[in-house]
């Protein structure tokens, strides 16, 4: 096995184990973005309020599409290497 099949067979669970918990608590996750982004906006004083809530929105898509993959891997987590065609 080389390097890179090792590594994907270590990242499996974990990917599994996050992709559970974005779906258990997706909703509380996003409200610590918000606030977060809230926080450093106001510390920066709005000077980059258009990159933050850039950030903040694909960390969201990223949140959701973990969420839906463990949700259509039945909560068990394939270990797969990326997003799936929806079947047709």
């Amino acid at each position: 096995m080389g390097l890179l099949d090792d590594l994907k067979a270590k990242i499996g669970p974990l990917k599994s184990k996050a992709g559970d918990l974005a779906q258990q608590h997706g909703d509380k996750i996003e409200q610590g973005l918000d606030r977060a982004a809230r926080a450093v906006d106001e510390r920066t004083k709005g000077k980059y309020s258009s990159q933050i809530g850039t950030g903040a929105g694909k960390a969201k898509e990223a949140l959701g599409w973990l969420s839906e993959e463990s949700r259509r891997s039945g909560g068990q987590g394939s270990g797969g290497s990326g997003p799936q065609a929806p079947a047709s």
